[in-house]
């Protein structure tokens, strides 16, 4: 399939540094790479302020109507989120496809969505974005025919009326809280079971989804492009000994993520308020690292999840810059994904950090508690346990969480304060 091409339009403020504007110009270079189109040139201008009528100024908005005419590319994308009236004026003096980073990621969502919740929150988002902007496009709406910006679960829903749009909307929404209950009953499940949840989080394209392949044997789908993953995905991971856990994928975070996204998506990250502790994937490859780690901890902020216990996984450490410097804050680990031994060394210090939040036990359970036992080795980190042959019981030392249903069994097991002798 031959790529559509493309022309990048940026406008920096003076309360944008210019570190951030030429990373910010690069990441909507990426972002339209995996959207599967080529760029042809990019182009930008310094204002104090965007143009209310048409973003860029007068004498560079007819400058790139030169470059249209001159290049004649598919699409012309606009790096921050367009006005309906700046669009539709746009359109007019372009006489090309116009469309904003806002619909460049509801572009690639609609691409990457796979299951039935990935595809409705997609096309909320979209009919939310296209809603105010039925005015602001007029006939240009008629003219869409496939393409960055017009495919997707939403996009035939793009050319009915308000009426039509607002009724789907509800449609969606109604459809979304019966798969949001389920997902929230799927939770307390594994809160009953005592099942330790982890969640992978990052910006995107850090390395979740491969880390996570690797750690869980899983097949997730993993690409060097912006929003492989979209869908969260859940696996159970062993633990060195023998626990096992819950890991979940979830979707990259973005820097300017569309609050129509954010909104829409809310439920997909609601998997990361419930974890018990957060591996924070850090790609320590990208020049912007520290602007990435920074993106995410902001977010995990709004999120209120900056409570759960944390781990920074600085990823890709084999082709790390020579400046890089990790965070002074918190826990960090350096890893490669295809490092065997780093991923070794990862679970053992997911142990390590578990064990904090864990209770210790020292207990002598009779030989005859057969399914106790087993219980100790699947359901506690279990660190020893020895037989004595001349009581029949086995010494079991390990850590149990304070909300396990094992509490009662292991404390029946445990000697009092100044005895020698075992309740038994």
């Amino acid at each position: 399939m031959e790529k559509e091409k493309a022309i990048l339009v940026g406008c920096q403020l003076p309360t944008d540094p210019d570190d951030r504007f030429t990373y910010s110009m690069e990441e909507l270079a990426s972002l339209t790479k995996t959207a599967q189109a080529e760029v042809i040139l990019a182009t930008t201008q310094k204002r104090t302020r965007f143009h209310p009528a048409t973003y860029i100024g007068k004498g560079k908005l007819e400058e790139l109507a030169a470059l249209v005419k001159e290049t004649e590319p598919d699409v012309v994308i606009f790096n921050n989120e367009l006005t309906p009236s700046q669009i539709r004026n746009l359109s007019n003096e372009l006489e090309a496809r116009v469309i904003d980073r806002t619909q460049l990621i509801l572009d690639i969502f609609a691409q990457r969505a796979k299951s039935r919740e990935g595809k409705l929150q997609v096309e909320l988002a979209q009919l939310k974005y296209a809603l105010p902007r039925l005015v602001g496009q007029g006939e240009g709406l008629s003219r869409l025919g496939g393409g960055i910006g017009t495919r997707g679960p939403g996009e035939t829903k793009l050319e009915t009326d308000r009426r039509h749009i607002r009724s789907r909307i509800d449609e969606i929404t109604g459809q979304l809280a019966v798969i949001v209950e389920h997902r929230k009953r799927y939770r307390e499940r594994r809160k009953q079971n005592s099942t330790f949840q982890i969640s992978l989080v990052g910006y995107t394209n850090a390395g979740k989804s491969t880390l996570f392949n690797r750690l869980t044997m899983a097949d997730t789908f993993e690409e060097n492009l912006l929003f492989a993953t979209l869908d969260p995905t859940t696996r159970k991971m062993q633990l060195p000994c023998g626990y096992t856990v819950l890991l979940t994928d979830t979707v990259g975070f973005i820097q300017d993520l569309p609050t129509a996204l954010i909104a829409a998506f809310r439920s997909t990250l609601e998997e990361v308020n419930e974890a018990d502790f957060i591996l924070h994937v850090v790609d320590s490859s990208d020049a912007n690292y520290a602007g990435h780690e920074k993106t995410v901890k902001n977010l995990l902020r709004e999120m209120e999840a900056e409570q759960i216990p944390a781990l920074t996984l600085y990823n890709k450490k084999d082709r790390t810059e020579p400046s890089f410097i990790p965070s002074p804050h918190g826990e960090h680990v350096r890893v490669s994904a295809f490092h065997q031994e780093d991923l070794q060394m990862l679970r053992n210090r997911i142990e390590a950090e578990m064990k904090k939040l864990m209770n210790p036990y020292h207990i002598k359970v009779p030989a005859e508690e057969g399914r106790l036992l087993t219980l100790l080795r699947t359901e506690t980190i279990l660190e020893t346990m020895t037989f004595c042959e001349d009581t029949h019981l086995y010494i079991c030392v390990g850590y149990v969480f304070t909300n396990s249903p094992l509490n009662g069994q292991i404390k029946k097991y445990t000697a009092r304060k100044g005895e020698e002798k075992f309740d038994v």
